[in-house]
């Protein structure tokens, strides 16, 4: 993706065509980002619609010596995680495990993964409970620590290392059975 400054220079200046412009370019990037919060398509769009905005919006304050990719990734999954907190029926669904220990047993390498189709991995992360689905995206693809996706969603440390763990679990049992399956 390559943006270039005088793309964003119109943008701020509120140049609809270079806004339209900077949208097609980076659409599909933040749409990938928006599918893996979301199950459903047109929500993701919703989701991706609502954080361009707030692209759009803040453009003045980004700065050229952080990557644009990355800025806007921040963006949009800080406006994934506000649309989570205003969602109160997932917030109520949400276990608290206060007494979850990290263990090791879950860092095997599974060979399997090498057989298995990127794709049908993203199925099953979208079959994941709403809560377990957000904490592995968070963790696993975009790197945060339980500390701070616990902040970000209003849940303890440990229970971001239950959903996590859950999450793990459950894309296990699907990675076996499709192997085995398989063979």
């Amino acid at each position: 993706m390559d943006i270039q400054p005088k793309l964003i220079a119109l943008c701020i200046k509120q140049d609809r065509k270079a806004e339209y412009e900077l949208y097609k370019i980076t659409y599909s990037y933040l749409m990938s980002i928006c599918m893996r919060y979301s199950r459903d398509k047109d929500i993701a769009s919703e989701s991706l619609n609502m954080g361009f905005l707030k692209i759009l919006k803040n453009l003045t304050s980004y700065k050229p010596e952080v990557p644009f990719k990355s800025w806007i990734r921040r963006v949009m999954v800080n406006t994934l995680i506000d649309e989570y907190r205003k969602n109160k029926k997932e917030r109520e669904r949400i276990t608290y495990v206060e007494n979850y220990y990290d263990n090791s047993d879950f860092s095997d390498v599974n060979e399997a993964l090498s057989r298995i189709n990127y794709k049908q991995i993203l199925v099953q992360i979208n079959l994941l409970p709403e809560a377990t689905k957000k904490v592995f995206n968070l963790f696993a693809i975009d790197g945060y620590s339980h500390k701070e996706i616990g902040e970000m969603l209003g849940i303890s440390e440990g229970t971001s290392k239950w959903h996590l763990n859950a999450a793990r679990q459950k894309l296990k049992e699907y990675i076996e059975n499709s192997v085995l399956t398989r063979i």
